[in-house]
């Protein structure tokens, strides 16, 4: 591999630093919104996915947040009681039950991140085409590299 000059250094590093301050911005939002719903890490991932995905069952949540069904369904039953989460009978098969967001966490999680996604989409709205493709192909890179040394730690344990 060939030496990179050393601007070409400090431009890799600063693009290293943006990414990782910009993660830990998003933490932060994060953080303040379990603060706000009075929730656990766990806990914000399932109503994540319900909030994407209208409903799930348990078996999907579980596997949606790559967590173990008993640690899943000890989340769900936080949730429910804490008036986050209805569990209803599932009307395509009535034997398990389907999970959906409470209008109240609904209504409380897009006013959090509803202004995100809109100033966010806004700021990208700047970029020609061209630096929208490398934008997304690099978080979509990131992205995968994130979740393959989530579970890389994962195996630590």
């Amino acid at each position: 591999m060939s030496k990179q000059s050393p601007e070409r250094e400090l431009l890799v590093e600063r693009a290293a630093r943006a990414a990782a301050d910009f993660g830990a911005a998003a933490g932060a939002v994060d953080e303040q919104a379990r603060a706000v719903l009075g929730i656990n890490p766990t806990d914000a991932s399932i109503l994540a996915v319900l909030y994407e995905r209208e409903q799930l069952t348990a078996g999907e949540a579980a596997a949606a947040i790559r967590l173990s069904p008993a640690a899943t369904s000890t989340a769900i039953q936080r949730l429910v009681a804490a008036g986050h989460l209805t569990r209803t009978p599932d009307p395509a098969d009535r034997r398990r039950a389907v999970l959906v967001l409470t209008e109240a966490t609904r209504t409380l999680l897009a006013a959090i991140y509803e202004p995100i996604g809109d100033e966010g989409t806004a700021l990208l709205a700047d970029y020609t085409d061209d630096e929208l493709r490398v934008v997304t192909r690099f978080l979509e890179r990131g992205r995968a590299l994130q979740l393959a040394h989530a579970d890389r730690v994962r195996a630590l344990r």
